[in-house]
């Protein structure tokens, strides 16, 4: 935890889209300390004709690179989430090609009694984890 969901414009092979998961789940544990088993990731690839991101009047390029990508999340804190975002961007220049103008990053926080890891029961609250 936290839940990572990407929304990629279809056509990555299969060694970019590793490259990236890898890279957010390595940013995620360096900057939010969640333990380094704690990876859940979904990808969603989308036609073009099925994904529109504009930049709100940024002037932000966007291309074919582009990744939304949606974190749900304990609540983090500012701080951790503005660091996120940076070395996020960073991490995917570097070892991905993918520019800081194509990452949209979007948290939603929820709490302790909204995860279920399995088993039926609410390990955070039971005191599991």
């Amino acid at each position: 935890m936290p839940l990572l969901k990407f929304h990629l414009y279809k056509g990555r092979s299969s060694d970019e889209l590793d490259g990236l998961l890898d890279v957010a789940h390595d940013v995620m544990v360096q900057t939010f300390g969640v333990p380094a088993e704690d990876r859940y990731q979904i990808v969603n690839e989308h036609a073009p004709s099925h994904m529109r991101a504009l930049d709100t009047g940024l002037d932000i390029p966007r291309t074919e690179k582009f990744v939304l990508l949606e974190v749900v999340s304990r609540p983090r804190g500012t701080p951790a989430k503005v660091a996120f975002y940076e070395t996020l961007c960073s991490a995917l220049q570097e070892k991905c090609g993918v520019p800081a103008s194509d990452v949209m990053i979007s948290f939603t926080e929820n709490s302790d009694d909204d995860w279920s890891f399995g088993l039926g029961r609410a390990q955070f609250l039971t005191g599991e984890l």
